[in-house]
């Protein structure tokens, strides 16, 4: 698939997932963003985030301030991303969810703890504690998309996945005396 498709696929599932709300924060937008900010230029660090970000407040009605300190601070974790990523010849699966975990966190105190308080007139220390259970949902379901989507937009980790279940199978035959699949 190339990467318009992956792209226009991404924006979609994305904005037509987080329309169902399951839970606060249903997120998959970093499942899609890091393998795009790992495989393309600079720019697609930021673009797909930011694009994702602006696309759905207009679909839900709540364009404003919050979609752009959300879609600009989203758009940095995509970038940042890119740049630890950049020269980098190895990027496995552990390195694709440890960035999920990191880009939630940054992400949610930045337009949690820290945009709460200008905008609806909170403390920070309110904002922060509040954020807390939010950023739990965030966390669990950021990295499990990531998780899920890299190893489909990153070839590179699939193979890399496919190594690691390959070799934990073998150890579980072997561990319980059975032999190899033909």
């Amino acid at each position: 698939m190339k990467t318009g498709n992956k792209f226009a696929f991404g924006l979609i599932f994305s904005n037509l997932y987080r329309l169902l709300k399951v839970f606060p924060n249903n997120d998959p937008l970093m499942g899609f963003a890091l393998p795009f900010a790992r495989k393309g230029k600079w720019w697609h660090a930021m673009i797909f985030p930011i694009v994702a970000m602006v696309s759905f407040d207009f679909i839900s009605g709540a364009v404003g301030i919050w979609t752009v300190g959300t879609s600009l601070t989203y758009g940095l974790v995509g970038f940042l991303f890119y740049k630890y990523c950049k020269g980098k010849k190895k990027i496995g699966l552990k390195t694709y969810a440890g960035a999920s975990v990191l880009g939630v966190l940054f992400f949610d105190f930045i337009t949690g703890a820290v945009m709460s308080p200008f905008m609806f007139g909170m403390t920070f220390e309110a904002a922060f504690i509040g954020q807390i259970p939010f950023t739990a949902m965030h966390l669990f379901s950021a990295t499990f998309y990531t998780l899920l989507l890299a190893p489909v937009l990153d070839p590179e980790i699939a193979v890399d996945v496919s190594t690691h279940v390959s070799a934990f199978t073998r150890r579980v035959r072997a561990a319980f005396g059975m032999p190899e699949a033909i």
